[in-house]
């Protein structure tokens, strides 16, 4: 046991000893808006530079999941002539921050798109780092986007 603790003390020597001033949160990712509203027609976040900040990882819902909460998006962008939305997040690793689900409601003025994410059921005991990996998934709509506008259920 002593040996365990040794070597995750040495990982977290190794891994705060980089060269950045700042620290990310998957809450609050260095470079990401705070708290402003979702940017819908940028394909992913950028970064203090202007500069697209990281390709995202596309994931597919794997729910059900345990402790499923709304997780706030970055951008949802039109795709497939509107019938579909690429929506982009920041999130945590896996099992602890998986896509449980997405919802979607659509109106004739808006369409709601909520996120949710928890932590994988076969792994209810994982730790994880906290770190920020930006993600995406592809969200199928019952009728083309036309216009309508695209709103956060999570915010």
């Amino acid at each position: 046991m002593r040996k365990l603790w040794l070597v995750a003390l040495l990982f977290l020597a190794v891994a705060c000893g980089g060269t950045s001033s700042t620290s990310a949160s998957p809450e609050q990712p260095e470079g990401s808006p705070s708290g402003a509203g979702a940017d819908h027609g940028s394909p992913a976040p950028t970064g203090p530079s202007g500069a697209p900040s990281g390709t995202p990882s596309p994931v597919t819902p794997a729910g059900p999941t345990l402790n499923p909460r709304k997780v706030p998006w970055e951008s949802a962008t039109p795709v497939d002539d509107g019938r579909s939305l690429d929506v982009v997040w920041w999130s945590g690793v896996e099992p602890c921050n998986v896509l449980d689900r997405v919802e979607v409601t659509e109106t004739a003025r808006e369409v709601t798109v909520t996120l949710y994410e928890g932590q994988d059921r076969r792994s209810p005991d994982a730790v994880c780092i906290a770190i920020a990996i930006l993600k995406t998934t592809k969200v199928h709509l019952k009728a083309p986007l036309d216009g309508r506008k695209v709103v956060d259920g999570a915010k």
